[in-house]
């Protein structure tokens, strides 16, 4: 059912919503609210450090003063002090509301419900509606669904569409699908209930049953798709055994460094898989710098000294171009005798095409590139083994279109998300797994300090200093332009404000999402072969391009990010010989977000943070930053999650040896959602 068809939504509203890929109206149900608003208790002014910034609170208190009214450049602004129930106070400040000011008398009492935010060391609460306490306390308890938006498209919009298809259509209500003894078992609410309650839960216990059980049914459809891919590739024969061959061996001896134990285990696995009965579908992970790469190019060197060819995919053109160039000046020192290609989108239509010729006659043994590699007219001659690098930016069917591009080849993925094994086991059950748990003998640890926004100064002659020894740094903000409701970081400003305070011939230069991908390379390109001294970001550059040079990662709100988001980040340092640094810097107080940054400053062991991590915040934090941000479920989130995750695999598994076809009466239904699921959500689990 088209979404123009409900009440209200002509073709302008049906546009924005395409924006956020709801073309039908069960796709509008299935956009579940980012959050929601909650009317809590007030608090007194005393106990502002113990909440995240952004967060809506609200306070009761007299207005300690008449409103002012004053004016900026961009804005109109109406300010105010409230006197809380314990004589401490804060600022009220409202942006392009001039008509406030004669509502806001001194004496009189209200409770304020606005935005906190920080701002020159003081609490500020921004945009605050204003209540009486009567008008308050009708409200409280209650939980108002939040949803994703564009630009254009307004939450209240949002919210009487889906009303609209709950109540007067049914979308999204359908026949209970899980076993009843898969619901008995772990407690789970019906589909239909949950569905509902996402959107306007009654209370937060309606609201945690709801999640539950969504989470727990997407995984579960995922895990019994996954064991069905696993399945399928255990049952195809290895059509093209790769042996060890002694040159490989040789070019390991003459390495200049030695493979670490793990990295020798995870080989022995590869080798075995590549020579045995079936084809290999191994996944190594192993944390930033472990060593993954030197083992895709032996698996890739094998693989050409057999007479086949072996392709290595990567997610971005400038790491492709490093990665090719690595390879080659490896073999050039080594005098092996392999030709490898680079194929790139940005390529001229006449490169692309002497490539395409080279790959398809033979004529090339590796290729290394980019989604490049999948296009329909790439032709290979004879590839038998295709590598994904950094593959969690790879969705599970677009390995598979990979892997359809030889006849049946062996399947080698790296993944530098540190998930701890258990989970790794199901989330990657279509794999065998290798982990790297060890750090190369020469790597220096990267020292960490968090600090709050008083440290600049020093952190800029610390940057400046490692600048002049002839380094180079990276500063993340969380932003990329200012924003009028949200107080962080933003690299334009931030950028023109750093050339300000550092000497003008230090190069500095921002990156950020919204840019063209020819401009985003460009930029890396050049920080890349140093001829950018700091570059200012946004998480754009969390995977994508390797320098080894660079020593110095400083992110400002720090709080803002996941863990495991930050600790990617800070991966992208203490890549080469020297000592490097990763600054926190976090201007908020409350004991949470301390304990949190405490993680990343203890320990540069990206499976202790997880697990760390999954500690502190607990199954039941429903509220807090996504920490998988690369293996977006719908609901679910692998980290928060682990139980239901480990509970959704387990029924997965009793089903799947009862009935590993799905072919029983009562399974039916199962079966078809489960092949729904499979064809429809499967490639937007980007593992």
């Amino acid at each position: 059912m088209d979404i123009k068809e409900l009440k209200g939504i002509g073709d302008k509203t049906a546009k924005l919503f395409e924006k956020l890929n709801v073309y039908t109206v069960k796709d509008l149900v299935e956009l579940y609210p980012r959050d929601y608003d909650i009317f809590e208790k007030p608090l007194l002014v005393r106990e502002l450090d113990e909440v995240d910034d952004k967060k809506i609170i609200a306070i009761e208190g007299i207005i300690a003063k008449g409103a002012e009214l004053y004016s900026t450049p961009r804005y109109k602004i109406v300010s105010c002090v409230l006197r809380d129930l314990e004589n401490q106070t804060i600022k009220c400040t409202w942006f392009n509301m001039p008509f406030l000011k004669g509502s806001l008398k001194q004496g009189m009492r209200y409770v304020m419900r606005g935005h906190l935010t920080r701002k020159a060391g003081a609490y500020v609460l921004e945009q605050p509606d204003m209540y009486t306490m009567m008008q308050y306390s009708e409200k409280m308890g209650n939980m108002q669904p939040i949803y994703p938006l564009t630009k254009g498209l307004s939450n209240k919009t949002v919210v009487k569409a889906v009303k609209q298809a709950l109540e007067k259509y049914n979308v999204g209500l359908e026949m209970e699908f899980l076993p009843n003894f898969v619901r008995e078992q772990f407690q789970l609410a019906e589909h239909n209930f949950a569905v509902t309650s996402i959107h306007f839960p009654a209370e937060m216990e309606s609201y945690k049953q709801a999640r539950k059980r969504l989470a727990f049914e997407e995984f579960f459809l995922f895990v019994l798709a996954i064991r069905r891919l696993k399945e399928t590739n255990a049952k195809r024969a290895n059509t093209h055994v790769i042996e060890n061959d002694s040159r490989t061996d040789a070019f390991i001896a003459h390495l200049p460094f030695q493979l670490t134990d793990a990295q020798l285990r995870a080989w022995e696995e590869v080798k075995q898989d590549m020579r045995g009965a079936g084809l290999m579908s191994r996944l190594i992970q192993g944390d930033v710098g472990s060593g993954k790469t030197i083992l895709s190019v032996l698996a890739l060197m094998n693989t050409a000294f057999a007479g086949y060819q072996a392709a290595m995919m990567v997610p971005t053109e400038v790491l492709a171009k490093q990665q090719y160039e690595s390879i080659c000046e490896m073999f050039d020192k080594q005098n092996v005798p392999l030709k490898v290609s680079l194929l790139m989108g940005s390529m001229t239509a006449a490169a692309k095409r002497k490539e395409y010729e080279k790959i398809k006659s033979g004529e090339v043994d590796l290729i290394i590139g980019t989604h490049a590699l999948i296009q329909e007219k790439v032709e290979y001659h004879s590839l038998a083994l295709v590598i994904t690098d950094e593959q969690h930016r790879f969705g599970v069917n677009q390995r598979k279109t990979f892997a359809q591009k030889g006849e049946e080849p062996h399947v080698l993925v790296m993944s530098a998300t540190p998930i701890p094994r258990t989970l790794a086991i199901i989330v990657y059950g279509d794999l065998d797994i290798s982990i790297i748990d060890q750090m190369p003998a020469d790597r220096l640890p990267i020292k960490n300090c968090v600090v709050d926004e008083t440290y600049r100064p020093k952190a800029y002659r610390f940057i400046e200093h490692q600048i002049r020894e002839g380094r180079q740094a990276y500063i993340i903000c969380p932003m990329v332009e200012e924003s009028e409701t949200i107080d962080a970081e933003n690299v334009v400003d931030y950028t023109a404000q750093l050339k300000k305070e550092l000497p003008s011939d230090i190069h500095i230069e921002y990156l950020h999402g919204k840019m063209k991908g020819t401009e985003k390379n460009e930029i890396m390109e050049r920080f890349a072969t140093h001829q950018t001294d700091i570059l200012v970001s946004t998480t754009v550059i969390e995977v994508g391009v390797n320098v080894p040079n660079a020593t110095v990662m400083m992110i400002e709100n720090a709080d803002r990010f996941g863990l495991a988001q930050l600790h990617q980040l800070r991966g992208r340092v203490g890549r080469g010989k020297y000592q490097s640094y990763c600054i926190f810097s976090s201007s908020i107080k409350n004991k949470k977000t301390k304990e949190r940054l405490e993680i990343l400053n203890k320990s540069n062991d990206g499976f202790y943070v997880a697990r760390e991590d999954l500690k502190l915040r607990g199954p039941g934090d429903f509220f807090g930053t996504r920490q998988s941000g690369d293996m977006e479920f719908k609901v679910g989130d692998i980290f928060t999650d682990a139980k239901v995750l480990k509970d959704a695999a387990d029924a997965a598994n009793a089903i799947m040896e009862q009935d590993p076809e799905l072919e029983l009466p009562q399974h039916i239904r199962l079966s078809e959602k489960v092949e729904q699921y499979a064809l429809q959500s499967l490639d937007k689990i980007n593992l």
